[in-house]
């Protein structure tokens, strides 16, 4: 049913659209306090609050027949409810589509002669009511806004086809003029809404912004992939003078900074990667392209110091900032994928890059530490990636000179990811390797080339010892888990011979004495360890290799103390000899 206004009448309504433009208002008010809120969960709470506060109203408006004077406000009542309801889910849903589409349908609702088009499709409805919005001028602010919501969708799932036609319909383009969307979207321009409007979380002119920044920086990503550098140029500029958050600034400057080096200006690169560092979010990507930058330039120093840190960067853990309550320009990108020229992978690709580079220039011993910590850190994630462990182990043990003392861990990493993939006969196998290469291995073999990082590092007395320890206590485990006590023993046995005093051999020898019930042998090594607990300890383990540090607290028990006061007690029990 029409719910025009007769001419000279009275606007119906009057004293509730004054409350609806109120309690909208003030949720506008409350949300924009909320935003300043520091503490997480409570912002969250009083953000879906709000939301909530919005829908309550929303039900309110929609629930009576559409009328001319009210639109503007119910308009603006649906506009921030969908601005509130993405920036809190981080994403479009599909329901979105639904409260667009009824707002449109209450539109035509008041036009008698446009009734016929309720059933018409998105796009066609957005078609009926922007050429009927001539005759309702003062909905023209909310609908653009609306619009731009639409927008934002349609960008976001691709639709370019239909977000195109419906920015020629909002320009009043006939026929189609341009389909190249930046023009479209530079040509766009929202009416600025009225003093007295209801107030809106975001206005289309800030979601026009937005739109034209994030269109343009997808433009310049993918025109930097198939090499269309001049064009990819020109539209990551246009992005960087957009309206861009911090972490976004981040990724143009450094996309500008990939444009410039392919392009042959290293210098004006390095400048934006520089910027890009300067902002102070994730330095990831600016130091992944910097890499790359050095590398080109035959920077080899500087290439390696910004694979180093790219690895730090990856590993730290950043806070994450609380979203704004709008629609910004993260919303509206794909998430990066391998092909994107800013992909940075993770810790262990970074890594492997690193020992690779460290390898191709010769620099073997840095690349042999890098690969076996490159192994501990794969064998530490929750997936083990076999194929990944044995291209390391190999580079590590077949192109570095050799080395006994790295060969042997790298057999001893990619025995605990055979453990990890309840691989035993192959775990035992490498772990054997590994134990063989470590008994002829010598105190001696530090001295098997002057300036060798071998002899300050990975040769040392100390660490020949825990190598020998961690394969031995290694194996016997597999054993334990394989059932075969007696083999499990020998290894317990012989890991506290290699290195009295190490209270892990000691405890797993002594549980497995208790399983065999070797009594006095057992009570005979728990009055050692006791007697151990009371002395002053020694620092065992000093400046071990990242990766032998890392393997060592992997075989660490985890229930020590508690089965040693369960012996303890089991002493005191009587006991049939």
């Amino acid at each position: 049913m029409s719910q025009q206004t007769p001419p000279g009448s009275p606007e119906p309504h009057t004293s509730f659209l004054q409350l609806w433009r109120e309690k909208n208002d003030q949720l506008v008010r409350q949300a924009k306090v909320i935003q300043d809120t520091h503490l997480s969960l409570r912002r969250q709470q009083l953000a879906q609050d709000t939301l909530e506060g919005f829908k309550k109203l929303l039900w309110g408006l929609q629930g009576l027949p559409a009328a001319v004077p009210v639109l503007p406000v119910e308009l603006t009542v649906i506009c921030n409810f969908i601005i509130l309801r993405v920036s809190l889910a981080q994403g479009f849903t599909d329901d979105l589509v639904q409260d667009i589409q009824r707002s449109l349908k209450r539109v035509l609702e008041t036009q008698e002669h446009l009734e016929s088009r309720l059933e018409q499709s998105l796009r066609e409805l957005w078609d009926s009511v922007l050429h009927a919005s001539a005759l309702l001028p003062d909905l023209l602010p909310a609908l653009h806004l609306l619009a731009g919501l639409q927008a934002a969708l349609w960008l976001r799932t691709d639709q370019l086809g239909d977000l195109a036609v419906l920015l020629q319909t909002l320009n009043g383009s006939q026929g189609r003029t341009s389909e190249d969307l930046l023009l479209l979207l530079k040509a766009w321009k929202p009416p600025v809404e009225k003093s007295d409007a209801a107030l809106t979380l975001q206005n289309a002119q800030s979601l026009r912004a937005i739109l034209l920044t994030a269109f343009a920086y997808q433009q310049g990503l993918q025109e930097l992939i198939t090499g269309s550098l001049p064009r990819a140029l020109g539209n990551l500029q246009e992005a960087a003078s957009g309206l861009c958050t911090r972490p976004v600034l981040v990724q143009v400057y450094t996309a500008l900074g990939t444009c410039l080096r392919k392009m042959g200006n290293p210098q004006r690169a390095l400048l934006y990667l520089i910027e890009a560092l300067k902002i102070g979010t994730d330095c990831s990507l600016p130091l992944l392209e910097a890499s790359r930058l050095y590398r080109q330039l035959g920077d080899t120093s500087a290439e390696l110091e910004s694979l180093e840190l790219l690895v730090q960067a990856l590993s730290a853990t950043h806070s994450s900032k609380s979203p704004q309550l709008l629609i910004e320009v993260e919303l509206l990108l794909p998430q990066s994928d391998q092909a994107s020229p800013l992909h940075c992978g993770t810790p262990s690709q970074a890594k492997h890059l690193l020992a690779s580079r460290c390898l191709q220039i010769k620099r073997e011993e840095d690349a042999a530490e890098h690969y076996l910590d490159l192994l501990a850190l794969l064998l530490d994630a929750s997936e083990p990636r076999m194929s990944q462990l044995q291209e390391s182990a190999r580079k590590g043990s077949k192109e570095l000179p050799y080395c006994p003392l790295w060969v042997s861990a790298t057999h001893l990493l990619q025995g605990q990811a055979w453990v990890h993939l309840k691989s035993p006969k192959e775990a035992v196998s490498e772990f054997s390797w590994c134990l063989e290469l470590l008994f002829r291995a010598t105190p001696k073999d530090k001295e098997q080339g002057a300036g060798s990082s071998c002899e300050q590092g990975c040769s040392s007395d100390v660490t020949l010892q825990q190598l020998r320890v961690a394969a031995l206590i290694s194996r016997g485990l597999v054993w334990v888990a394989s059932d075969h006590d007696t083999k499990a023993l020998k290894d317990f046995l012989l890991s506290v011979q290699v290195c009295p005093g190490n209270r892990n051999a000691s405890y797993y020898l002594l549980q497995t004495l208790r399983k065999l019930d070797r009594r006095d042998d057992a009570i005979a090594l728990w009055q050692s360890l006791e007697a151990q607990a009371e002395l002053p300890q020694e620092e065992a383990i000093r400046s071990l290799p990242l990766y032998l540090e890392t393997y060592l607290s992997w075989i660490h028990p985890a229930d020590c103390e508690t089965f040693l006061e369960e012996f303890r007690t089991s002493l005191q029990e009587p006991h049939d000899g």
